[in-house]
């Protein structure tokens, strides 16, 4: 067993070698492991040509694509180093949760090139690592707000460099999109700072996005708005169609209407306004655009709702650009403004928001499409994390990343498995060495025992766990110790002993009748089904290593499937290299269940074998014995006997 051991742990180190190492570029030695993260903006990705620029993008990590137990517990280890694993990346943490596994990081991604692939590195795994979170690094200066609504009980917090925090408090949202977000109900409103940082010139470019969810359709229901006397911006929805309303001295200009979104279901909702221009963005495809620039809006801004607007509002048609004639002299169609409509109050918006970003800049629409397609419900088409890489480690390659992605509950059934395991090694091994001893000791007996003639009870020397006496002297102590190990001796023993009791202590020569041969018979059979109770001893563990290994293996491979994908479902990442990790970790345990149920099928068909051929040893010694008495104590195997003494 110790040999056999000592192979298996040879041919196993001998197998590692045979998987890939980690590469030899590292960040920083003090950091055990690191992980690339792909982004893909080509066509077989997200699909973005349009400039992205420097981008706020957010990791999510689950128990799926990320070993939380080999972090810290605040998570305070993550570093994030660009592709040439020099430059580190500014980054936050706006959700970590080690016990359910789960967390939601925001990295600062420099110059990401629209149409191209590239990578990124997160490293972990250094228990002695200081926190760098730097929420206001992780956004430019041209961001004047953002919003993660991850606060209970205290005004939404700004991460941006402005520090622009809410003035009131909202009612957090759990299960938003990303984290936790903010539920409006149409009353209550969250109001913005007029701080300086949020104010706007006239016709200064302006850029707004957010996560909502209606409830459901209502009609000129504002999401947001800010007013400073006749001007104003409002963001809204009317009967679920998205708009951008813009209010000067000379009128109100809204944004023509498209199709509605769906109530109960969240889009990315974006407005940029530049050079004349403002463009209503839904989940990152341009929806309207209205011919207009912002006007001059210094005072506060609100959020679910609206203020009383002037009571008089002159609308004004908007802009049109000439038309040049063709070629041909036809003109062109053109496809008519939005009509001006006259300002009226706004209905509170009832819904959950998650999100928000306000910009002093114009975002490119590629921006826009990257955080609508990277943070929605789909961020496998652009974002998805690889397998671990270690340093020098003994478990390295794939079958680190496998056992390492276990969960709790695979390795509680592994564990139940190896208890399995070694039960069934120890019942082979024991079973195996009695069955050698009953074979050797068997045929030593039966060489002695066919010796016999008119005495069948010569080899009989009392009780079977006597060790004084030696089988009817002709064998030395040795030999007689191993014989009173054989199951045939034992059953001879009952025989012998059967026959000595219905002889007495008398020196004639009796005979036996035919009852009483059968009597002796009966306790023969008797002893040979104790004996092959002794045979199969134990044997019921290897029946149930081989049945139920399988079985306890598929359940912790179910479960932990369904952890799997239940902590993706969570954090909404859906790829494959989230999937494989968690997938491959959850058959460990099948795996686990076969290696115990194959061993013990193996060892059982043997086992059973050799206990086959010693039962059968025995029915032969049963019936030789029987037969023996019937011929040496028979009537006239006795009226024999006294004529030859006389």
């Amino acid at each position: 067993m110790k040999n056999a051991a000592a192979g298996l742990a040879l041919g196993f180190a001998a197998a590692m070698t045979l998987f890939p190492s980690t590469a030899n570029a590292w960040w920083n030695d003090e950091w055990q492991l690191r992980k690339k993260i792909n982004i893909d903006v080509s066509a077989t990705g997200a699909n973005i040509t349009d400039p992205i620029g420097t981008v706020p993008t957010l990791v999510r990590l689950h128990v799926g694509n990320f070993r939380f137990s080999l972090a810290k517990d605040d998570g305070s280890d993550l570093r994030f180093v660009a592709s040439d694993d020099k430059t580190p990346l500014k980054h936050h943490v706006e959700k970590w949760d080690s016990l359910l596994g789960e967390a939601l990081v925001w990295v600062s991604l420099p110059n990401v090139a629209p149409g191209a692939k590239s990578e990124f590195w997160i490293y972990y795994g250094n228990k002695k690592a200081a926190a760098t979170n730097d929420a206001k690094g992780t956004y430019d200066a041209d961001t004047a707000l953002v919003y993660h609504f991850n606060e209970r009980g205290t005004p939404a917090i700004d991460s941006s460099v402005w520090a622009n925090n809410a003035q009131s408090v909202g009612q957090p949202a759990d299960g938003a999109l990303i984290g936790t977000g903010l539920r409006l109900d149409g009353r209550n409103i969250v109001t913005l700072p007029a701080s300086p940082s949020l104010g706007m010139a006239d016709s200064a470019p302006f850029t707004w996005s957010a996560w909502i969810k209606p409830a459901a359709p209502q009609p000129n229901s504002a999401l947001f708005s800010r007013r400073d006397g006749a001007n104003a911006l409002i963001i809204g929805l009317d009967n679920g169609a998205p708009f951008v309303e813009v209010s000067n001295a000379a009128g109100t200009q809204r944004s023509g209407a498209g199709a509605p979104v769906a109530a109960n279901s969240w889009h990315h909702l974006a407005v940029v306004a530049a050079s004349g221009t403002v463009t209503v963005y839904l989940d990152g495809t341009a929806y309207a655009t209205l011919a207009a620039s912002l006007p001059a809006l210094t005072g506060v801004a609100r959020l679910g709702g609206d203020s009383t607007p002037p009571a008089v509002a002159t609308p004004v048609a908007p802009a049109v650009d000439p038309v040049t004639p063709a070629t041909d002299g036809t003109v062109p169609a053109v496809e008519a403004a939005p009509a001006p409509v006259a300002a009226a109050a706004m209905a509170g918006f009832v819904g959950d928001i998650d999100e928000l970003q306000i910009g002093k800049i114009a975002r490119s629409a590629g921006f826009i499409k990257f955080a609508a397609v990277e943070q929605g419900s789909e961020p496998a088409k652009l974002i998805a994390l690889s397998a671990d890489e270690e340093t020098a480690s003994w478990m390295s390659g794939y079958v680190a990343v496998i056992l390492k992605s276990v969960t709790i509950d695979g390795w509680v059934v592994i564990g139940l498995l190896m208890v399995m395991a070694v039960a069934s090694w120890i019942v082979t091994f024991d079973r195996a060495s009695y069955l050698k001893k009953q074979a050797n000791a068997n045929d030593r007996f039966m060489k002695s025992f066919r010796k016999l003639a008119d005495n069948l009870t010569a080899l009989d020397r009392g009780e079977v766990d006597e060790s004084a006496a030696v089988l009817g002297s002709r064998l030395s102590a040795e030999e007689g110790q191993m014989l009173r190990a054989s199951s045939l001796y034992r059953i001879y023993h009952v025989g012998a002993e059967q026959i000595s009791h219905r002889f007495g202590n008398s020196a004639k020569i009796l005979r036996l009748s035919g009852p009483s041969i059968a009597a002796i018979r009966a306790a023969l059979d008797g002893a040979f089904v104790k004996e092959s109770q002794r045979l199969n001893k134990m044997m019921v563990v290897l029946t149930i290593s081989i049945s139920g290994g399988p079985f306890l293996g598929l359940l912790g491979t179910v479960v932990g499937v369904m952890i799997t994908f239940a902590a993706i479902a969570e954090s909404g990442d859906v790829n494959v290299n989230a999937i494989a990790p968690g997938i491959a970790a959850a058959l460990v345990a099948t795996v686990a269940g076969l290696l115990v149920a194959i061993p013990a099928l193996f060892a059982y068909n043997y086992l059973v074998t050799r206990i086959g051929e010693l039962t059968t040893d025995m029915q032969v010694f049963i019936d030789e014995f029987v037969t023996k008495m019937a011929e040496a104590y028979s009537p006239e195997a006795v009226v024999d006997h006294r004529q030859a003494a006389e």
